[in-house]
C-alpha cells in the first residue's frame, strides 16, 4: 500500500474520464502515446503537463519506466510520473524500488452542479467578472499570484491558448483596482473543472477564494453543465475546508514518484 493512499470513491470510467478531461483542459505541448501511457511534455513548467500518466485502466507497465526515462531524457528533462487509480498493481511498488521518491500527495474532488435545487451553486456577489479570455491583467497577475517565473510565463500563456474546449477566467480586482484573484474554469462534456485558482497571498481569508469558486461554477451551470471537479494538494487543508464546505466531495487521489 503507498503512503497516503486515498481509496475511489467512484467507479474507474469516472475517473478514466474525469482524467481525460483534465488532460484536455491543461493541454501538455508534446503529447506521447506508449501502450495505454501518456507522456506530456511542457519544457518543465509544471507536473501534470509533464509527467507519465496511466490512461487506459490497468495497462501493462513492463518497459514503461525505460520508456519514458530515454524520451524525457532526451528533451531535458526528469521522468516524473502521475500516479493515479488507473496505473495498474505493481507500477507504484517498481518505480519505489527503482528510486523514485513519493512526492504531492494530491485529491480529485467533484461534486452535482445546477442553477436551482439539488446542487445548487448559489448566486455570485458581483466582485468576480468572467471573461471567455484572459486579459493581460489576469494573465500578469496570476503569474505573480502564483509565482510564475519569467522564463516559463510565455509557456504557460501558450498552454492557455491551446485550451479547445469553452473556457471562463475569473478576475477579482481590490479596492485599488489592482488583480489580486484569478480563477480558470474548462467545461467538456458536462463537467466542469477549476484550474488555476489563486489570490494574491495579502488577500487570502477574506472569503475572495470562495467568491471565485462560485462565480465560475455559476458560469458553468448555466452552460449546461451538471457536474464538476477539481484538483487539490492533500497538505492543503484551508483549501479542502473551502471546497468541502462548498459540496465537493474526494473521488480519487492520486501522487508523483520522481528520480531521486
Amino acid at each position: 500500500m503507498t503512503p497516503n493512499t486515498i481509496e475511489p470513491t467512484v467507479p474507474v470510467a469516472l475517473i478514466r474520464a474525469l482524467e481525460e478531461r483534465a488532460f484536455n483542459a491543461w493541454p501538455a505541448r508534446q503529447t506521447v502515446f506508449h501502450r495505454g501511457w501518456v507522456f506530456r511534455l511542457s519544457g518543465g513548467y509544471t507536473k501534470r503537463a509533464n509527467s507519465v500518466n496511466a490512461l487506459v485502466p490497468g495497462a501493462p507497465f513492463d518497459g514503461v519506466r525505460e520508456a519514458a526515462a530515454a524520451l524525457y531524457a532526451r528533451h531535458g528533462l526528469p521522468a516524473v510520473f502521475r500516479i493515479s487509480p488507473l496505473a495498474p498493481a505493481g507500477a507504484d511498488q517498481e518505480l519505489a524500488e527503482a528510486g523514485y521518491q513519493h512526492f504531492d500527495p494530491s485529491l480529485v474532488l467533484h461534486r452535482p452542479l445546477a442553477l436551482g435545487g439539488a446542487g445548487s451553486v448559489g448566486r455570485p456577489d458581483g466582485s468576480t467578472p468572467i471573461a471567455t479570455t484572459p486579459s493581460n491583467a489576469w494573465l500578469e497577475g496570476f503569474a505573480a499570484a502564483n509565482s510564475v517565473p519569467l522564463h516559463h510565463r510565455a509557456l504557460h500563456n501558450s498552454m492557455l491558448d491551446h485550451i479547445a474546449h469553452p473556457a471562463a477566467f475569473a478576475l477579482q480586482h481590490d479596492a485599488q483596482g489592482q488583480p489580486v484573484g484569478f480563477g480558470l474554469a474548462v467545461l467538456e462534456r458536462g463537467a466542469v473543472g477549476l484550474y488555476d485558482l489563486a489570490v494574491a497571498p495579502e488577500h487570502r481569508g477574506g472569503g475572495r477564494g470562495r467568491a471565485l469558486v462560485t462565480a465560475l461554477l455559476h458560469w458553468a451551470a448555466e452552460a449546461g453543465a451538471t457536474s464538476a471537479y477539481l484538483q487539490v494538494r492533500a497538505q492543503n487543508a484551508p483549501a479542502l475546508r473551502l471546497y468541502e464546505s462548498m459540496g465537493f466531495k474526494t473521488a480519487y487521489g492520486y501522487h508523483y514518484r520522481v528520480p531521486g
